[in-house]
């Protein structure tokens, strides 16, 4: 699986008073089983480029690839796109609309002209696969948490079995504990399905503790595209697009700035315990 962005431009009410380009000259490449983390301040763009990728907007111009094939060409199948490409919305009662949870993931496989037996067993494995208790699968959606009804959503993505799942902000307004499990959750799809995953997210403390890759993204353009010590490295840049690095990061440079002799790239608290502990002299396996 691949998506390649080849010069992608959108302009949002093209030719009015009202004409703003959302994004500009967007080259890209997503390979098969990565873990991608797109960050920028809000209005950077990234919104727009995610509803790009599985065709939701359409490009004012460039060229879009999914598999080698152009999603833009006449016989192209976007509804097949939809299904490979999955998209779970920040708010996830934007795609949460039936009257209970097991009915909700069952809507999209029920789409696909599937038989009744398919069609449960895609709900109750992919309900499954995102820890969603069975005794609550009858639950009304209107009883569930927030954390509990991003579950349910990306439950419904999965359910399609999508090859690439990108989801725009899924730890907003959730607590530590929750933003924990649901992002423990996404690395696991990564890492033991094999999915391609697309991390839309504020936070840089997510980003650096999880994604394989960061894209930046600022006034429509990609601005930075590297590994995460790599990109926090330029912690002043990203000030500057309103941005910051991970609070690991300056604690590392003020560390730097009074002597002890650490590695300032370390951008978690696992890397930052070890880089401080042999600073000091001490083994950090035997602490």
């Amino acid at each position: 699986m691949s998506l390649i962005l080849n010069h992608v431009n959108y302009v949002y009410s093209a030719d009015t008073t009202y004409e703003i380009k959302a994004l500009d000259d967007v080259c890209l490449e997503i390979g098969n089983g990565e873990f991608i983390g797109l960050i920028g301040h809000t209005g950077s763009g990234k919104s727009t480029l995610v509803q790009h990728m599985n065709g939701l907007l359409k490009a004012t111009s460039g060229q879009i690839l999914y598999n080698g094939e152009d999603i833009y060409d006449k016989d192209y199948s976007l509804k097949l796109l939809r299904q490979k490409v999955g998209l779970v919305f920040q708010y996830p009662e934007h795609q949460l609309f039936e009257t209970d949870v097991i009915s909700d993931v069952m809507f999209g496989p029920k789409n696909l002209k599937l038989s009744k037996i398919e069609v449960e067993k895609r709900a109750c494995d992919a309900l499954t696969m995102v820890g969603f208790p069975e005794e609550m699968w009858n639950r009304s959606l209107f009883e569930l948490s927030g954390g509990q009804k991003r579950r349910v959503a990306i439950a419904g993505v999965l359910a399609m079995k999508p090859e690439m799942l990108i989801l725009d902000e899924p730890t907003a307004g959730l607590d530590p504990k929750g933003r924990e499990e649901i992002l423990t959750l996404i690395r696991g799809l990564q890492k033991e399905q094999g999915i391609t995953i697309v991390l839309v997210s504020h936070s840089m403390e997510d980003v650096a503790n999880y994604v394989d890759r960061i894209v930046v993204m600022d006034h429509g353009r990609v601005m930075m595209n590297d590994v995460p010590r790599e990109v926090f490295r330029h912690y002043e840049e990203l000030e500057k697009m309103g941005l910051a690095a991970p609070q690991v990061t300056y604690i590392m440079q003020a560390l730097r700035m009074k002597g002890l002799d650490v590695d300032i790239d370390a951008t978690t608290i696992p890397e930052a315990r070890e880089q401080i502990l042999l600073a000091l002299g001490r083994d950090w396996r035997e602490e």
